[in-house]
C-alpha cells in the first residue's frame, strides 16, 4: 500500500528552480467535469466557500507592489484547512446545500434530465454540450499545478487533504474526483439542470415524495464490475452518515434508499421542502461497496479508491505529483454528457511549495495552464523568452459566474459594532479606488452586492413584488431601504476622500463616541475605539495600511494581526476575533444553505459561516421564502430582496472580485469556441497536433 508523506525538497529541471512540495492544500471549489468534476456537479453554480486575502506592497511607499492576488491565492487555504480538511467539508458543504432552493418542474416520468427551473435546455436526443468540439481529438498529456500538497486519496470523507489541481477557473479540479461517476451529470452553461449519466433515467410521483434511479446496464466501475443498486445505496448511507458535515446535513430529508431491483433504486423523501434532493441525489459519487468492504471510510486513503470515470490514477508520487490516466474503455465515453470531454490521454499534476516556484517552472515549461491570480504578475510578469518568441498566450476570459461577497466582516457579538452607524463609519474610512489604481492595476471591481455580476444581484429600487416582501418588516430595517439605492462610498479623489471621512466622523459622533487626546472613547465609559482585524497571512498588512491610516485619522486604533491558519480557523469558529478577511459562497440557485450563511441560528455554530453573527427576523424570513420559491423569477425577487436586506445592514465592508480570468497557457491546445459561463472548461481542450512546440518539455522527461 502506498504511504503518503511529506514531500522532499527536490529541483525541477530545465531551470525550475528549488520546489519543496509542501503538505498544504490550495482553494478549493469544483468545476464539473473540468475544474473540480465531482465537486461541480455537487456544487452547481457556486464559487466555493473560502476566506479570500489580497496582500501587496504599496508602490507609493517606493517599494515594489506586492500582489493582492498571491495573498487572495492562499488565503483560500484559510477556510480549506481548519479543522480536519475544511476544504473537503467546505467544497461540499457548499456545493450540496447551493441546490436547495426552489423548483418547479420536472422533465417527467422517465426523463433524460431535470431542471429546478423550466425545462432542461437541451432535449433527449441531444448529441453533446454546446461548449464542447464533438470531434476534438484524443491524445497527448494536459500538465497542471498545484500550491501546497495532499495526505490523502479520499475526496469525500471530508478528513485530510486531497489531492487539487489549478485548472484554467477560479476554482481547482478535484483530480480523485475525475476518476469517479455520479447518477447525473451537470451541464455548465445552464444554472441547475442535469442529464442521466449512470441513470438513464428517472421517476417520480407528482407529490415528490420519492424518486427512482434507473441504472445504465452498461455502467461499470474500472475493474469491470457492474455498478448496481447495491453501489448506489451504499454510496448513499455512507455519506449521510460519514460523509462532511454539509453533505450530511443535505441528505437528511431523504428517509431511506430501496432497492427495488438490480439496477433499480427508490429513495423516499420526508417531511419538509424536498424539490431540489433529485439534483442532490443525482450529484453523489457512487463509490464501489465491494471495494470499500474492510476499509475505514472516515481515514485518510493512501491508495486510489476504484472509481467508474473517464480517467483512473495511473501513479502518485506523495507530496509531489499525481498522473491520472484516461480509461480507454470507459463505459461512457459515447454518452451525449462525454462526448467532447476528456481527451487528454493523461493528466499530470505537480504540486508545489510557493507560488514563485511554481511561475518559474511554468516559464520554463514544466506545466502547461496557468490561472493567475496576481494583478501585479499579470500586468508585469509575463515577460519571458518563450511568450514574447509566442509559445505562450495571454488570455483575459469572460466568465459570466456569480461572484461570492469578500470583505472585511464585523463581528456583531462584539458591542463595538452594535450600532450601524459605527459600520458605516468604517465603511467609509476604507478606500477601494486608491487602492486598486495603486496596488491592483485597475484590475479589479468593487463588490457591490452579495451575489455580485448576476441578475440576483438586487436593482437600485425594489420592484412592486420585491417591495411586498420587505414591508413585513418595515420598522425593522432601515426606512431608506425603500426609497433609496444602497451605496458605497465613492473615493474618486483626494476631496471625495475627505468629504467621507468627514462624514464618517459625523456618524461616530451621532453613535456616542467622542475625540479625546486625538483618540476616539466611548462617550459613557471612556472606553478607547480598539480593534484588531484578525488574518491569516503577514501579506494584509501592506493592503491595509491606508485603511489603518484613515481610521487612525479617525482617533480609532486598529491593527491587523496576523496569526497561522489553524489558530486563524480557531478563533473563527470561536467567534474570538473584532474583524475577520472572509469570503462566503455565492450560487446562481440559492436557497436553504443561504441560512447558514446569514441565518440567526447559525450565528452560534462553530461549523457554520455566519462568521459575522448575523440576527434578523427579517433575512430569516426571507431566506424561507427564497428557499420555497415557487419558479425561477419569484427566486430573483426574493433574492433581491435578501441582498438589500444583507447589503443596508452593513455586516460587511465589501472588497472586489475580478471581471475576468486571467489565463496564461502554452500554445499546445485547440479550445471550443464557446466558453460556459463559469469561465473555460479546461477538460474540453484537446493537444493539437498542428501547434506541436519542443519548448514545452513533458517534466517527467525533464526532471534529473
Amino acid at each position: 500500500m502506498l504511504r503518503l508523506r511529506p514531500a522532499r525538497r527536490r529541483l525541477c529541471g530545465s531551470g525550475g528552480g528549488g520546489l519543496l512540495a509542501a503538505l498544504r492544500l490550495s482553494p478549493p471549489g469544483g468545476h464539473h467535469r473540468g475544474s473540480g468534476r465531482i465537486a461541480h456537479r455537487l456544487a452547481g453554480r457556486t464559487a466555493g466557500a473560502e476566506v479570500g486575502r489580497q496582500g501587496y506592497r504599496s508602490r507609493r511607499q517606493g517599494g515594489a507592489r506586492r500582489d493582492h492576488g498571491r495573498a487572495r491565492q492562499s488565503g483560500r487555504r484559510a477556510l480549506t484547512r481548519s479543522g480536519v480538511a475544511k476544504s473537503i467539508v467546505f467544497l461540499v458543504t457548499a456545493a450540496l446545500l447551493l441546490l436547495a432552493g426552489g423548483g418547479e418542474s420536472r422533465a417527467g416520468q422517465g426523463a433524460h434530465a431535470l431542471a429546478l427551473y423550466g425545462t432542461p435546455k437541451y432535449p433527449p436526443d441531444f448529441k453533446h454540450f454546446d461548449y464542447v468540439n464533438p470531434d476534438a481529438p484524443k491524445g497527448g498529456l494536459l500538465r497542471l499545478y498545484q500550491l501546497g500538497g495532499f495526505d490523502t486519496l479520499n475526496p469525500f470523507s471530508g478528513i485530510g487533504h486531497p489531492p487539487l489541481a489549478r485548472g484554467a477557473t477560479a476554482r481547482p479540479i478535484d483530480l480523485i474526483g475525475l476518476t469517479f461517476d455520479s447518477l447525473l451529470a451537470r451541464s455548465e452553461d445552464e444554472p441547475a439542470s442535469a442529464y442521466g449519466l449512470i441513470a438513464e433515467s428517472f421517476e417520480w410521483d407528482r407529490a415528490n415524495r420519492w424518486l427512482v434511479f434507473n441504472l445504465r446496464p452498461e455502467a461499470r466501475f474500472h475493474d469491470g464490475s457492474a455498478i448496481t443498486a447495491d453501489d448506489v445505496l451504499f454510496s448513499f448511507e455512507t455519506l449521510r452518515n460519514s460523509g462532511p458535515p454539509g453533505l450530511k446535513a443535505s441528505l437528511q430529508g431523504v428517509t431511506r434508499g430501496e432497492k427495488l431491483a438490480d439496477r433499480k433504486v427508490r429513495f423516499i423523501f420526508g417531511p419538509g421542502e424536498t424539490r431540489a434532493l433529485p439534483l442532490v441525489l443525482g450529484s453523489l459519487p457512487i463509490l464501489s461497496k465491494s471495494w470499500w468492504q474492510g476499509r475505514d471510510f472516515t481515514r485518510p486513503l493512501a491508495e486510489p479508491p476504484l472509481g467508474s470515470g473517464p480517467y483512473a490514477v495511473q501513479s502518485v508520487d506523495p507530496g509531489r505529483s499525481v498522473v491520472l490516466v484516461r480509461a480507454q474503455d470507459y463505459w461512457a465515453k459515447d454518452l451525449p454528457v462525454a462526448t467532447g470531454l476528456y481527451n487528454f490521454d493523461r493528466i499530470r499534476t505537480d504540486f508545489f511549495a510557493d507560488s514563485p516556484a511554481a511561475f518559474s517552472a511554468f516559464k520554463n515549461g514544466a506545466y502547461d495552464v496557468r490561472f493567475e491570480w496576481e494583478s501585479r504578475k499579470w500586468a508585469t510578469g509575463y515577460v519571458f523568452p518563450a511568450l514574447t518568441r509566442g509559445l505562450v498566450n495571454k488570455l483575459n476570459i469572460p466568465n459570466r459566474r456569480t461572484e461570492p461577497m469578500r470583505g472585511f466582516a464585523f463581528n456583531l457579538r462584539n458591542p463595538l459594532w452594535r450600532d450601524p452607524r459605527t459600520r458605516r463609519a468604517l465603511i467609509l474610512a476604507f478606500d477601494f479606488e486608491s487602492l486598486n489604481h495603486d496596488l491592483f492595476y485597475g484590475l479589479y471591481r468593487r463588490a457591490g452586492s452579495y451575489f455580485a455580476k448576476s441578475e440576483l444581484a438586487a436593482p437600485e429600487l425594489p420592484s412592486d413584488e420585491e417591495t411586498l416582501l420587505l414591508e413585513a418588516f418595515r420598522g425593522q430595517v432601515p426606512d431608506e431601504l425603500f426609497a433609496k439605492p444602497y451605496s458605497l462610498p465613492d473615493n474618486a479623489d483626494h476631496a471625495q476622500r475627505q468629504r467621507n471621512l468627514a462624514e464618517a466622523a459625523h456618524l461616530l459622533s451621532e453613535a456616542g463616541w467622542t475625540m479625546k487626546k486625538g483618540k476616539l472613547v466611548d462617550g459613557q465609559g471612556g472606553k478607547p475605539f480598539v480593534f484588531e482585524i484578525l488574518v491569516d497571512d503577514p501579506s494584509w498588512q501592506p493592503i491595509c495600511k491606508d485603511f489603518l491610516s484613515a481610521l487612525h485619522h479617525l482617533g480609532i486604533q486598529a491593527s491587523v494581526h496576523a496569526v497561522e491558519e489553524a489558530e486563524f480557523s480557531r478563533r473563527r469558529a470561536q467567534a474570538e476575533f473584532d474583524m475577520i478577511v472572509a469570503r462566503w459562497p455565492a450560487s446562481e440557485t440559492p436557497g436553504t444553505e443561504q441560512r447558514t450563511l446569514w441565518g440567526s441560528a447559525a450565528a452560534d455554530q462553530p461549523d457554520g459561516l455566519n462568521w459575522a453573527g448575523i440576527r434578523s427576523p427579517a433575512i430569516d424570513r426571507t431566506i424561507d421564502a427564497l428557499a420555497a420559491s415557487p419558479d425561477r423569477q419569484t427566486l430573483v425577487t426574493r433574492t433581491h430582496a435578501l441582498d438589500r436586506l444583507l447589503l443596508w445592514g452593513d455586516y460587511v465592508i465589501p472588497q472586489w472580485y475580478m471581471p475576468e480570468d486571467h489565463v496564461a497557457v502554452w500554445d499546445k491546445f485547440g479550445i471550443p469556441a464557446v466558453t460556459p459561463d463559469q469561465g473555460a472548461e479546461v477538460l474540453a481542450w484537446w493537444v493539437a497536433p498542428e501547434k506541436s512546440k519542443p519548448a514545452a518539455k513533458d517534466p517527467v522527461k525533464a526532471r534529473p
